[in-house]
């Protein structure tokens, strides 16, 4: 989950990382209350979690609070790379000297972490990274050992940070040690890093990504979810715990095992070329134990999306048989009773794959219809959605 530079700053602050006082507002009159709260000059900067937003002019700096009212009317309600603006952040202006870049993150290719750290930070880090990469120090984290001080200056060293700021700059090393492995953090970022004009050093803009499977040991982050954001089908399956991501098309796709599932989404993209061009319209994995119930929320939430016009359920039996699949399926459909209106098409195969099948076949159900094949069912479902 990536959060909002409002939510990484007060994480940030949590944790100990020098930050400026800063408050969110939803409108121009709020905005105003802020700026007169925070007093001084004050900057006025759009939430969205996209990157750009300086040059999209969703940054702006306000002499006074009137100004603040003024900068955040003009950027509530903004399009910025196709997000709408809908909180501004109201910072304390900085008096800034000089602008660095750090950033924790998980390096898969790797397998480790990995500290990249610069001293030509701010909105053009993209551009050294690919113009001058001997500018960004990428230094290896042992995800047993962690940044200690001595690595902490390990990397400053070889960022080449000034001598005046060295020191600070490995402080907020071991504090944003702090925020990535006390948060579940894929991601923390700081960019700018700044030195003021008498000396300090502050995180002015922060960007942090939670894994979102550790969110059975962090309750708390369940309040940073942007609810307006989040689709409400996967909330949904969120809330029963299932595995689902909305797609664009019209085939509602249930397997058991990611696996399996990554490969009907291809299958069915590829059958759909030939009828319209019908595709995946979600991925939906609902694990090793296929119980009636979960087989009914699997259901509920696939035929609850409009955009979906036929459903394949594919399963291989292995741990779970495909004759409690096929019950479940069965008792599913009960369940749901006049919910479930759309054409099912069922491929099962392995364990008990005969007896599965004459448990349906048995049943009868009028949306239920079996195929022998994986391509044979995805190319029936894709020809159901397409009519």
């Amino acid at each position: 989950m990536d959060l909002f530079e409002y939510q990484a700053r007060d994480i940030f602050e949590k944790h100990g990382v020098p930050v400026l006082a800063a408050a969110i507002a939803t409108t121009a009159d709020e905005a105003e209350k802020a700026a007169l709260a925070i007093g001084g000059k004050v900057v006025v900067k759009a939430q969205v979690k996209v990157g750009g937003r300086g040059k999209a002019g969703g940054v702006k700096l306000a002499e006074n609070p009137t100004d603040a009212r003024e900068k955040a009317g003009a950027i509530l309600g903004m399009d910025i790379k196709g997000h709408t603006v809908r909180t501004v952040m109201i910072a304390a202006a900085a008096p800034i000297e000089a602008e660095y870049y750090l950033s924790i993150l998980l390096d898969r290719s790797n397998r480790t972490f990995l500290v990249m750290a610069s001293v030509s930070g701010g909105m053009d880090i993209e551009e050294v990274a690919h113009t001058a990469p001997e500018k960004l120090a990428k230094i290896p984290v042992s995800a047993v050992d962690g940044i200690t001080l001595a690595k902490a200056q390990e990397i400053v060293a070889a960022a080449a940070f000034p001598t005046d700021v060295a020191d600070q700059v490995a402080q907020v090393l071991l504090k944003l040690w702090d925020v990535f492995q006390g948060e579940d953090a894929t991601l923390v970022e700081v960019n700018p890093l700044v030195k003021t004009h008498d000396g300090k050093i502050i995180a002015l803009d922060g960007k942090v990504t939670l894994d979102d499977n550790a969110d059975f040991r962090q309750p708390d982050h369940q309040s940073l979810v942007d609810q307006e954001a989040e689709n409400p089908l996967e909330a949904a399956a969120k809330d029963k715990g299932l595995n689902y991501v909305k797609l664009d098309g019209q085939v509602g796709i249930i397997g058991n095992g990611a696996g399996l599932v990554m490969s009907t989404l291809d299958v069915v993209a590829y059958a759909g070329e030939k009828h319209g061009g019908v595709r995946p319209a979600n991925f939906l994995d609902i694990g090793g134990g296929a119980s009636a119930q979960i087989m009914a929320d699997g259901l509920s939430i696939i035929l609850g999306d409009a955009d979906v016009k036929s459903v394949f359920v594919n399963v291989f039996g292995g741990i779970t048989a495909c004759d409690a699949v096929a019950n479940g399926i069965v008792q599913a459909l009960e369940l749901l009773g006049p919910k479930a209106t759309k054409p099912i098409v069922v491929r099962l195969d392995g364990n008990n794959v005969v007896e599965g099948r004459a448990i349906l076949a048995k049943a009868a159900h009028p949306l239920v219809e079996q195929a022998d094949t994986m391509d044979g069912a995805a190319n029936r479902a894709a020809e159901l959605a397409a009519k």
